[in-house]
């Protein structure tokens, strides 16, 4: 008996770019459906490193792709990270990110995963964390609004200088709310 595979086609469209095949699963939450998109990865946690977590009608969202697999078990510890965190106990998450973006947009987002739960951060400082000069508040603003791990890469704990919720891809009630649940929001 021999063993049969999948055509070629159907194969490749099961990765990206880098190769690697896309695993994904939805899950509910307090802010909406979320879409997580995985890859295998030896490393991670539940052996799964997060390519991204996305919310309905969130600017940029990740979007199911054909041949991509449906596969919730992939995510079963991401899965317990999120809900201990929306339950209120989980104040880090300790997940394996596959890697993207740009070298400079991999510096923000680094930046942004060193905020401390339940406080923020102005765009002014995380571009002073980075090394860059007061011209690159509105590139680190961008960086910030294509983080592809929302909630887990806390871009929700960013503020505008005056402290007022300011650019959240997935809106500002999101934003608001996820920082109440941190008890970030001072009345």
């Amino acid at each position: 008996m021999t063993a049969t595979t999948a055509p070629q086609g159907a194969r490749e469209a099961r990765r990206g770019a880098d190769g690697r095949e896309r695993v994904y699963t939805t899950v509910g939450s307090p802010v909406g459906e979320l879409l997580l998109v995985g890859v295998a990865s030896a490393t991670a946690p539940g052996g799964t490193a997060l390519l991204s977590l996305s919310l309905p009608g969130q600017k940029g969202a990740a979007s199911v792709q054909d041949g991509w697999r449906h596969d919730p078990a992939a995510f079963s510890e991401v899965i317990a990270q999120l809900t201990s965190y929306f339950a209120g106990g989980l104040t880090h998450f300790g997940l394996e990110y596959a890697d993207s973006g740009t070298e400079f947009q991999r510096r923000v987002w680094r930046a942004v995963e060193e905020i401390p739960h339940g406080t923020t951060a102005t765009y002014a400082e995380i571009t002073r964390r980075i090394g860059g000069s007061g011209v690159a508040v509105r590139a680190v603003g961008t960086a910030i609004g294509r983080n592809p791990l929302l909630v887990v890469r806390p871009c929700h704990r960013v503020v505008g200088s005056d402290g007022a919720l300011r650019g959240y891809a997935a809106g500002l009630e999101r934003k608001e709310y996820l920082l109440g649940l941190e008890g970030a929001l001072t009345p």
